[in-house]
């Protein structure tokens, strides 16, 4: 990151609603091309509605995204997608009876790079070996944590500027959490983008450049993530069960 370079995604004075529920009040964020950004803070707390609201997820927005210095209010979803914003969904969302192979098809297509299938496959397969072992089985008979990386990798063909990750360790066995993470921290030292939901908390400030700490729908507070790793009073405060 260089500072005196604009941030690849600008968030200011973000509302947004489900139904008549205000969730929320007034989202400032920033993130900067090459960052690790996380949001913490305890569920309910408004975190998944960022990134819904800046992936154009939500019926009724209101405030200022630019990513990459274009506004994104009034697009849809694909074509904020097409312009490298991409979100990788906590329910991972993998197209049922089709191959591991087919779900990273589907995310070629969606980002335009036909032409370029049989090298994007190889660059899946030599960054997630789990997932070459694996392309001809039907994708949801594997594990979850074997389906989560899917999920990424089938937003990771699109080469996004971007990539938001909901909750990625939620529901994975330890193993494949800490392979997660380390790809992640791996993709920061090449200089990729990510900002990343997460509930271990320890494990997301431990990869992180900085963090934001939602609360009710607010950013309550902002810091460097190693500062808010040391810090336990506030991590009890706002992330605590």
């Amino acid at each position: 990151m260089t500072p005196s370079q604009p941030p690849l995604l600008a968030v200011q004075k973000l509302e947004a609603w489900y139904g008549r529920s205000h969730i929320l009040q007034g989202i400032d964020l920033e993130v900067h091309a090459g960052e690790i950004v996380c949001l913490i803070g305890r569920n309910g707390a408004g975190k998944t509605t960022i990134m819904r609201s800046i992936m154009g997820l939500m019926g009724r927005t209101r405030g200022s995204v630019l990513f990459d210095g274009v506004s994104l209010l009034g697009l849809p979803p694909h074509r904020r997608f097409h312009q490298g914003l991409a979100y990788v969904f906590e329910e991972r969302r993998i197209v049922p009876g089709l191959t591991v192979l087919e779900n990273l098809r589907l995310g070629i297509l969606a980002s335009g790079r036909r032409a370029r299938e049989q090298e994007l496959i190889d660059e899946v397969a030599q960054t997630f070996p789990r997932l070459k072992e694996r392309l001809a089985q039907v994708a949801v008979t594997m594990s979850g944590g074997e389906q989560q990386m899917l999920a990424i990798a089938r937003a990771m063909v699109a080469h996004p500027k971007l990539v938001m990750l909901d909750e990625p360790s939620e529901g994975i066995m330890p193993v494949l959490v800490d392979e997660m993470f380390a790809l992640f921290a791996a993709w920061k030292r090449a200089g990729k983008t990510l900002l990343l939901v997460e509930q271990n908390v320890e494990l997301a400030l431990s990869i992180a450049d900085r963090a934001y700490i939602v609360d009710q729908g607010c950013i309550a507070h902002h810091a460097g993530a190693a500062e808010l790793l040391a810090d336990r009073e506030i991590q009890e405060r706002y992330c605590s069960v």
